[in-house]
């Protein structure tokens, strides 16, 4: 197993890692990633085709997220250059088209691991008109004395979408983990999904913080890091020299 680190010099350079990611396990090494990405709005295949596409990544750009389109699928979402958190593992496949629902099934289970050892209680699932919407995702209530944004009704807020990109060789499960600042993702992705027509609740962003997890976005990556390697014993590759 490979284990990748940092964040690269440029949203562009942080796509050829993941590229990277999916040639090693074309070889047959898992790979696995979790890093903070450059500010952005990530946009999924299916909104490049939306009529009001280029009118959102004006929006993203105004807002100061410079937007870019992903290869995995799924709609937009926000990265803040902070404390939003990216998590990607690759594996190898022989048959694309076997194993999509088990790949998605184990990821979402290190995730409810990694994020239970953090103090957050999450559940599958999310609230009408999330961002990203699928049927991958974890949510939870925010709760009393935890901080940040989001109040402490209970309502349970989505903190994390999962997609998946499968090569005949190659599959690279990722996500979106949200940490705090929600408020500014939930700025601009108002203003992005009004652009697509797509509807959107900005008050369905959940985020660690809210839920009575940790600040401290490290904290977390290193969390995650040992949910998505398990038991094996990784090489290390930096990406930020």
């Amino acid at each position: 197993m490979r284990l990748f680190r940092g964040r690269a010099s440029t949203i562009a350079a942080d796509g050829e890692v993941s590229e990277r990611m999916c040639s090693l396990a074309a070889t047959g090494e898992t790979a696995v990633r979790v890093w903070r990405p450059h500010r952005q709005v990530a946009f999924g295949r299916r909104d490049a085709r939306l009529d009001g596409y280029d009118r959102a990544r004006a929006a993203a750009r105004e807002r100061g997220f410079p937007p870019v389109e992903r290869s995995v699928g799924g709609r937009a979402v926000a990265y803040d250059g902070e404390t939003t958190i990216a998590f990607a593992r690759a594996e190898p496949v022989e048959d694309g088209r076997r194993g999509i629902g088990d790949r998605y099934d184990r990821l979402v289970r290190d995730l409810e691991g990694a994020l239970e050892n953090l103090g957050v209680d999450a559940t599958r699932g999310e609230p009408p008109d999330s961002f990203c919407p699928g049927s991958h995702s974890l949510s939870a209530g925010s709760v009393d004395g935890a901080g940040g944004e989001g109040g402490t009704d209970g309502t349970e807020r989505k903190l994390a979408g999962i997609a998946q990109r499968v090569r005949t060789d190659a599959a690279l499960v990722s996500g979106i983990l949200v940490v705090d600042g929600r408020s500014g993702l939930a700025d601009v992705l108002e203003a992005v999904y009004d652009a697509l027509a797509i509807p959107f609740d900005p008050e369905s962003i959940g985020s660690v913080v809210a839920a009575g997890g940790p600040s401290d976005p490290e904290t977390i990556v290193s969390t995650l890091e040992d949910a998505l390697v398990g038991d094996a014993t990784p090489t290390f590759e930096r990406v930020d020299r």
